[in-house]
Order: C-alpha cells, then sequence, then structure tokens
C-alpha cells in the first residue's frame, strides 16, 4: 500500500498535534490534582493536608544541609525542572517553532503582550496604594496545560491553526512571566553565590560550544547553577530557563547521512547469518550498537531532553504543584472572602485584563497588516482563545507566592485565580463550542 505523502502544512502540525495531546492529558491530570487539594483542604482530614508540606527535607553533606519544608522543595526545586522544560520548548520555538522568524511570531507575541499588559495594569489600578499592589504579575500568566486542555474539548471542528497560535501564545506568555519573576520578584542579591552559579553556567555554555552532548554533563553542572541560585536571592526556577538554553540543539549529523548509514546498516542486518535459537549472532549485536550511535547523532540532546522530561512535568510535577497550592478553605463566607482588593484585581485581570488584551492586541496587528490571523481561523475562534488565555493556574499561583508574604494576601489570590480560570474556562469553551465548522 503506497502511502500519502504529507502536505507542508501536516508536517508542521503532526508534532504540535502530538503536544497538544499530551497537554490535553495532562490538562485533566492537573485538574483532578486541584479538585483532590480542595476536598482535601476542606475534609475532615484537613490538618494532614497543611501538615505534609511543612515536613522538613534535607540534603547534604558535613556542614552543608538544604532542610527545607517539602512546599519549598516543590515549588523552588521540582519547579525548576518545570522551568527547564519551558526553557527547551522556548529554545526550540525561537530556533524552528512558531517563533522562529519575525513573520511567524509577531502576532502570538503581539497577543501575549497585550494579554500581560492589560491584565497587570487592571490589578495594579485596584490594587494602587496598598500593600497587596505588588501582586500585578499574579493575571498576566495562561496556564498551557489548562487552556490546551479546554481547547481540545472545544471539539474537532477548531482548526488546527487556532490551536498552534494557542500553544505560541502560551509559550509567548511564558517568556513574559519569566522575565516578569527575573527582573521584579527577586529578592535581597548574594552576589557570592550568584558568581559561583555564573561560573557553572559559563562553564556549561563552555560545553555546548566544544560539542560536549553528554546528558550526564548538562543535569550535573545544572544542578550546581540551580543551588548557587537558591542560595543568591535570585529565584531558583531561572536558572532552569537558563541551564535550558545551554543544551545543544544540533544533530552531528544531518538528515541524507542518517537516511543513507541507517539503510546500509539496515541491508548489513538483513544479510549477516542469523542464529538458529532467540539470540543475536556478535555480528547482528554490533550492526544493533552501530544503529544506537547513528540515531544518537542523528538527535538533538535538546529534543531528546524535552521528550524524556515533558511526561514528568505534565503528570507528576504540575500535578503534585497543584496538590501542594490550590487546597483552600471553601466554608460559607467563600463569596464574601473574594470582596477584596486582591481577589478583585485577580478575577478582573484574568478574566477581562486577558480577553481585552489578546483580542485588542491581535486586532491591532491585523488592521495594520503587520500580520494575519492564522490559517482557516476567524475572529469567532480568537475571541475564544482570548477567554481561554484568562486561565491562568500554575504560573499564576507560582507568581503569588513570590508577590506576597503575607499568608492571607496568598490566600486571596488563590481565590482569585481558581475563580478566575472556571470562569473563564467555562466561557471560552462554551463559545468554542457554539462555532460550527464552516
Amino acid at each position: 500500500m503506497e502511502l500519502i505523502p504529507k502536505s507542508p502544512f501536516e508536517k508542521i502540525i503532526a508534532p504540535v498535534s502530538r503536544f497538544i495531546h499530551l497537554e490535553y492529558t495532562g490538562g485533566i491530570v492537573l485538574f483532578l490534582s486541584v479538585l483532590v487539594a480542595i476536598i482535601w483542604a476542606n475534609s475532615p482530614f484537613h490538618e494532614s493536608y497543611h501538615h505534609l508540606w511543612d515536613i522538613k527535607f534535607s540534603i547534604g553533606f558535613d556542614d552543608y544541609v538544604l532542610n527545607k519544608p517539602l512546599h519549598i522543595w516543590i515549588n523552588d526545586g521540582l519547579m525548576a525542572l518545570f522551568f527547564f522544560v519551558i526553557g527547551l520548548e522556548l529554545k526550540r520555538e525561537f530556533m524552528e517553532g512558531e517563533l522562529s522568524t519575525l513573520k511567524k511570531a509577531s502576532l502570538p507575541m503581539m497577543a501575549a503582550l497585550g494579554g500581560m499588559l492589560v491584565p497587570a495594569a487592571i490589578f495594579f489600578i485596584i490594587n494602587k496604594g496598598l500593600a497587596s499592589e505588588h501582586g500585578w504579575g499574579i493575571p498576566m500568566a495562561t496556564d498551557i496545560a489548562f487552556a490546551l486542555a479546554l481547547l481540545s474539548m472545544a471539539g474537532k471542528h477548531i482548526p488546527g491553526s487556532v490551536k498552534v497560535f494557542l500553544s505560541a501564545l502560551a509559550v509567548a506568555d511564558d517568556l513574559g512571566a519569566v522575565l516578569v519573576i527575573a527582573f521584579f520578584y527577586t529578592s535581597n542579591l548574594n552576589f557570592a553565590p550568584l558568581g559561583v552559579a555564573a561560573i557553572f553556567l559559563l562553564i556549561l555554555i563552555a560545553g555546548n560550544k566544544l560539542g560536549i552532548r553528554s546528558t550526564a554533563f548538562y543535569l550535573l553542572i545544572g544542578i550546581a547553577v540551580w543551588i548557587g541560585f537558591l542560595l543568591s536571592g535570585v529565584h531558583a526556577t531561572i536558572a532552569g530557563v537558563l541551564v535550558a538554553f545551554t543544551i545543544p540543539a544540533v544533530t552531528k549529523i544531518n538528515e541524507n547521512s542518517f537516511s543513507e548509514n541507517l539503510r546500509k546498516l539496515s541491508n548489513d542486518f538483513e544479510q549477516e547469518i542469523p542464529n538458529s535459537g532467540l539470540l543475536t549472532t556478535s555480528e547482528q549485536h554490533r550492526t544493533i550498537e552501530q544503529v544506537k550511535s547513528l540515531t544518537l547523532a542523528a538527535e538533538t540532546p535538546l529534543q531528546k531532553i524535552e521528550y524524556a522530561l515533558h511526561p514528568w512535568v505534565a503528570f507528576v510535577i504540575m500535578p503534585l504543584f497543584a496538590l501542594a497550592n490550590a487546597g483552600i478553605i471553601i466554608g460559607a463566607d467563600f463569596f464574601s472572602a473574594l470582596v477584596n482588593p486582591v481577589s478583585i484585581g485577580v478575577i478582573s485581570g484574568l478574566i477581562i485584563g486577558k480577553f481585552v488584551g489578546v483580542l485588542l492586541f491581535t486586532w491591532l496587528m491585523v488592521k495594520t497588516g503587520l500580520a494575519q490571523l492564522p490559517d482557516q481561523a476567524n475572529w469567532k475562534h480568537i475571541t475564544g482563545v482570548a477567554l481561554l488565555a484568562g486561565v491562568g493556574f500554575t504560573m499564576s499561583l507560582f507568581i503569588s507566592n513570590l508577590a506576597f508574604e503575607q499568608p492571607e494576601f496568598i490566600e486571596q489570590a488563590k481565590y482569585g485565580i481558581l475563580i478566575a480560570s472556571l470562569i473563564a474556562g467555562i466561557l471560552g469553551i462554551t463559545l468554542l463550542k457554539s462555532f460550527k465548522k464552516a
């Protein structure tokens, strides 16, 4: 049976579709984790919920010991791995993805910019002059896992280009959030460990330039960078992004060489006389090892690491973060507890600000002729995406922990994030489901 060659558009959409499928299932797991956290925190076992995350966990040797509560290890440790994967995605997108050229990147990046500036401005205006005004970064973020999961649930009639647009928008949004954390939510600096981290970062860059492709090399030196950032006052998750950008993203051989050598090795394997038993001959085993080496040379360390870590981030780290941070108390005064500047600012920023910012900046780019709408997409689709952009869960929760020291402000921000994400998700999916394929 002759295979029908894929069109260029299908070749672009195929990896994106796999990514979206992973995000879709990851979004469901994330939602279940939020549900478990809320039920647990409001159950007769609520004390065990809070006690669990305060358990101290230590790692180190001699006098050098890191002794932190479990929730700190999750928020500062495991989330650094989350940001590491974000960094890998950003580098890939900048090299050959939806952010690789100005033409491709202009629309989603400007939409993301509008979706950050307007929500931040709304929160700041509502909280201006109050102790909570520093939380303006909370409603700036879009949760890519939740947003893509909801978009997939909207139906198969949604054009693939719309999903690509939302993915690129969310990735650009992640970049903005990383920059906001780095420049505005960093505590007092300790330059000695920061200098040590910088030296290890330079070693990673040198390793890249020298052609070192060992995962172990980047892992061990990357951990040293993370520890330096952790002790410096710069949030440790920034280390994850910086280390990600040092990972090599080139192959040792090109596609043609890979295909030719693979055909030759495949032919050699077929020509070799097999054993009559279950084991391969030494010649066959040698050929298999050569195929392994050839495959390693044909793949980039960046993509290899990203594909290996993405399931762990989607199905372990993000759900664990949600479980540790989404446990809010829902009592009789739940809705009255929302009547405060922090919750109102977050809800207004995510629902109104995200919608207006994404839609307005997209409209300006199209109307001025600087960009075009995604292929087969219309303004109804963009409206639905603008609503879904208000689903700001993981990154919003993360920033709220950085923005506030007062527990009551963090709790109020959580209320706002959950309510706003729920409303934005319902509005977005309802609107997109109402559209029929043209």
